[in-house]
């Protein structure tokens, strides 16, 4: 589908985004993290019923889905924000900075909820559509697994969508600016917990001890062999090794040491090979060393794909609201984002939301010093609006 005029609706957004901006702060001085959404979900249903959405509580413990009927069309369409925050100390001496120590939106989510929020608002009072809105607010989404914790509890069985959207500010775009893509987006996430169980010795007499922290060192350097010479450069895989835990002292051979080790990848075959040739090298390390070996390899979230025709409605959409100029693709990135379980059951994608660049809105997010920009609100609640009128006429 094609769109040829430009959409009023950014300055009809714009209009009224002033009350949303104060929502999202509110949102932002007081964060929850994954499953603890309830001051986040309380204001979220209260809204919405008092728009007149249908509200329905309760799956993924503090997630929130509204249900707005117009018309007798079969038509049915979905949105997904999330809610959560992070367990971040904030450092950006803002007015609304977080009032929880150690908790903090530094991802933009109380922005995500905001703009929804917004364009539900606009759209009840002001659309007329021939179908069925489900606004899907979705906690934990921070690897914790809220969206599948949802599909799991029946969310497309007690709601169905024909297709599922979802969008993210993306600091280092500028304002005004959308970007989508499609194919795989965002990287699989797994966690792998590597446990090496040698035999204690004093640091003088080695020999009648089996060093794990020597082992550990070489699983560290060895491990990343896999990706620079058993994969194809052309296909994008990243092992971490984010913590080692073995010892407590200066002159003592640990018995055993703990990796801990996070896993991507862009193409679901990658994911598997990469899990197949990691256990094979840490279990030959491990025995080369005379170690026991336990390995405990998690699937955390899967590849992001966004599908074909899904994304090329999503871009027509966001160039009727902004141009052609100002609507971009966007390279696949290597993190990670649950949203990836509602589009493997359901088509749909997942779009990128400028947040500026520098000073203005271009601190990456997971940062200390992060904060959403509020001069992107409108144009999300304007993109949401505008999907809804078009997909739903």
């Amino acid at each position: 589908m094609t769109f040829s005029s430009p959409s009023p609706l950014l300055a009809q957004l714009q209009a009224v985004a002033a009350e949303f901006v104060e929502v999202r702060r509110s949102i932002h001085a007081h964060p929850e993290l994954a499953f603890e959404e309830t001051r986040t979900s309380d204001m979220v249903a209260e809204s919405l019923a008092r728009w007149g959405y249908a509200v329905h509580r309760g799956l993924g413990v503090t997630g929130v889905v509204g249900v707005l009927k117009k018309g007798s069309g079969s038509k049915s369409l979905g949105i997904r924000a999330d809610m959560d925050a992070l367990p971040i100390l904030e450092r950006t001496g803002l007015d609304y900075a977080s009032r929880l120590p150690g908790k903090m939106h530094a991802c933009g989510h109380d922005g995500h909820t905001a703009i929804l929020l917004c364009a539900a608002k606009y759209i009840a009072e002001k659309l007329d559509f021939d179908g069925t809105l489900n606004l899907i607010f979705q906690p934990a989404e921070e690897n914790e697994g809220g969206a599948m914790r949802m599909v799991d509890e029946g969310l497309f069985e007690l709601f169905p969508c024909d297709e599922i959207y979802a969008l993210h500010n993306a600091p280092g775009l500028p304002v005004g600016r959308m970007a989508i893509s499609p194919g795989p987006a965002m990287a699989s996430f797994d966690r792998v917990t590597v446990t090496l169980r040698g035999r204690s010795a004093h640091g003088a007499m080695p020999h009648h001890g089996i060093d794990s922290m020597q082992c550990a060192a070489s699983i560290v350097l060895g491990l990343q062999s896999i990706i620079t010479r058993e994969l194809d450069a052309q296909q994008a895989a990243v092992i971490t090794v984010g913590s080692i835990q073995a010892g407590e002292v200066f002159n003592i051979v640990p018995e055993s040491a703990v990796l801990k080790i996070g896993v991507r990848a862009l193409h679901p075959d990658v994911r598997s090979w990469v899990e197949k040739r990691l256990k094979a090298f840490v279990q030959a390390q491990a025995e080369s060393y005379q170690l026991g070996c336990e390995i405990d390899y998690v699937h955390k979230y899967p590849v992001l794909v966004n599908c074909a025709a899904q994304t090329e409605y999503a871009r027509q959409v966001a160039i009727s609201l902004l141009g052609e100029d100002k609507v971009g693709e966007r390279t696949p990135t290597m993190g990670s984002e649950d949203f990836a379980y509602m589009l493997q059951k359901r088509p749909g994608a997942y779009i990128r939301l400028g947040n500026g660049v520098g000073e203005d809105g271009g601190c990456m997010v997971h940062n200390p010093l992060y904060d959403f920009n509020d001069k992107a609100l409108h144009i999300g609640a304007a993109f949401w609006t505008q999907l809804v009128q078009s997909y739903l006429a």
